[in-house]
């Protein structure tokens, strides 16, 4: 069975597609590809449809992670296809928890930072949206990391 995986911040278009570009880099070069489903969402529609932000596309190009998503709002039925629900902060968590239309679906939710080990001081993904170019360095940083951390432990729940 596959494992669905779901990243989510506000607007789809920095932190959580480069997220799901990171994972889905690190399983194909595990060679796991069919194994996961890997999609990203925000918890705010204004973007739909918009590509990555560019600085964040360039800096994630720059590390040789290929960023193609288009941005897409976080829908009702997205706590049934994933198992899990990745929050990249604490407000992003919350409007998840109020989304959910279930307890079982609240139970798919999870805080990014519960997968960092090499920056155990952040607790949090920052948004790099209005940061300079050592922003969204700083988020690469924290999410190949973390998505790290977690294709070890789905792997190992296999």
């Amino acid at each position: 069975m596959k494992q669905r995986v779901l990243f989510v911040c506000l607007g789809n278009i920095c932190r959580s597609p480069a997220a799901e570009a990171i994972f889905r880099m690190y399983v194909e070069r595990e060679g796991l590809g069919e194994a996961f489903v890997i999609d990203s969402a925000g918890t705010y529609g204004g973007h739909s449809g918009e590509r990555s932000d560019a600085r964040m596309r360039s800096a994630a190009a720059n590390r040789g992670i290929p960023m193609t998503h288009r941005a897409r709002q976080v829908r009702e039925e997205d706590f049934e296809a994933f198992d899990y629900i990745l929050a990249m902060d604490d407000n992003n968590y919350e409007a998840l928890f109020r989304l959910a239309p279930s307890r079982a679906a609240q139970q798919k939710i999870y805080r990014f930072r519960e997968f960092l080990v090499n920056h155990p001081d952040w607790s949090y993904i920052p948004d790099p949206y209005y940061e300079g170019r050592e922003g969204f360095e700083l988020v690469l940083d924290l999410l190949e990391d973390g998505c790290r951390v977690l294709l070890d432990r789905l792997r190992s729940e296999k």
